[in-house]
């Protein structure tokens, strides 16, 4: 690990590399997000646990350990691998709840049927991230991206702003984003309504040219309200409307698993009792480098 986080981060200063390599060794090995059992797994010369935890804090505490530097190359590799032979890169923007206590989005990038983080995230509280902390992290995958790659962009319900839409559009991202009921939506055919309205009583329907947030932005919408389903799909989308595009937007469900793997399935993300959510990143950074190591090893097992 150490030999591996080395050579992805040449001029990163070795003791950080060396401690970073440790952190996620334990973290594999314990999969637990509570730093008094990782540093009971750390392979230091004390036996004092005081002195163990004292360690693990000061590495998530260290300002050198930034999340999106270390990052950088695992993610460029990523993204690259992702579109190659001209294969559009599916990326995916989602959001998880800690309690009441921390909220960490991320934007990920869909691996087979999975997905692997690329940037995120922390905010205390409980309430949806918005535009703001949204560009960060895409402007931060943008950078990464190889160039002229096409890329498509799936988000829930919560995401969708003008501001997101005029991101999307000016960077010429392709685009499925999953719309609220409540949202103003002028066809151009009528009276102003909502998304909900339009996709009341129908099991389909395709609309282009449709203006969204008081008409600040056009996109194209397909509704899709399958048996057995609750609530419909209301996609907006950049293409022409149709079954098979708004059922792109499945390729959303890949970042599901991720977050299995990071709360109850893995790493039990939600324990955690981090107050600070500089430390919150820190931590997600350990959890999502051993992610990306088990998964190159199952990738060069296979």
């Amino acid at each position: 690990m150490e030999r591996g986080l080395g050579e992805a981060h040449p001029r990163l200063r070795q003791t950080v590399v060396k401690k970073l390599a440790l952190a996620v060794s334990a973290m594999i090995e314990g999969q637990t997000p509570n730093t008094v059992e990782l540093a009971n797994l750390l392979p230091l010369e004390t036996e004092r646990q005081d002195m163990r935890e004292q360690w693990l804090r000061r590495l998530l505490k260290n300002p050198l350990l930034c999340a999106m530097t270390v990052m950088e190359p695992f993610a460029r590799e990523a993204l690259a691998k992702a579109a190659w032979n001209g294969q559009t890169v599916l990326l995916a923007m989602d959001q998880t709840e800690l309690g009441d206590r921390m909220a960490l989005l991320v934007v990920a990038l869909r691996v087979g049927d999975r997905a692997l983080p690329l940037a995120w995230r922390a905010e205390a509280g409980p309430a949806n991230i918005g535009f703001e902390g949204q560009q960060r992290l895409l402007e931060q995958v943008r950078a990464w991206l190889p160039a002229g790659v096409k890329v498509l962009l799936s988000a829930d319900r919560f995401y969708p702003s003008a501001a997101l839409f005029g991101w999307i559009q000016t960077h010429g991202w392709g685009y499925r984003l999953r719309l609220q009921g409540n949202m103003l939506a002028d066809t151009g055919q009528g009276d102003e309504t909502t998304t909900g309205q339009l996709a009341q009583g129908v099991a389909e329907r395709y609309l282009s040219g449709v203006r969204l947030f008081t008409q600040e932005r056009m996109t194209n919408l397909g509704i899709l309200h399958e048996a057995g389903h609750p609530e419909p799909w209301i996609i907006a989308m950049d293409c022409p409307p149709s079954r098979a595009s708004v059922l792109d937007y499945a390729a959303r469900w890949a970042i599901e698993p991720m977050f299995s793997d990071f709360k109850g399935r893995g790493f039990d993300l939600e324990g955690s009792q981090l107050g600070h959510a500089d430390r919150l990143e820190r931590l997600v950074l350990v959890m999502v480098l051993a992610m990306y190591w088990c998964v190159r090893v199952g990738q060069d097992d296979a």
